[in-house]
């Protein structure tokens, strides 16, 4: 774990999306969130599971690629 990624938690997860204009979709009784967003006529949704925070290095990559970010971009969204 390096400096520059260190690990997120889900309040974290969800200011990030927020932040890239994304919303949370109504809970279906899971504890999988999905956030939504639409851009440029692509639809993007990612998949968040709370009880799994802190998340992993693994698990931070595939949220910012169901973004459509890089994981660097991910990050850099938590300050934006």
């Amino acid at each position: 774990m390096s400096g520059a990624h260190p690990p997120l938690t889900c309040k974290h997860v969800k200011q990030i999306l927020k932040n890239l204009g994304f919303s949370p979709r109504p809970s279906k009784g899971t504890s999988h969130e999905q956030w939504v967003k639409t851009d440029n006529n692509k639809f993007y949704k990612v998949t968040v599971d709370c009880p799994k925070a802190p998340f992993s290095q693994d698990l931070i990559s595939s949220m910012a690629n169901q973004a459509g970010v890089t994981k660097s971009a991910f990050y850099k969204a938590l300050h934006d």
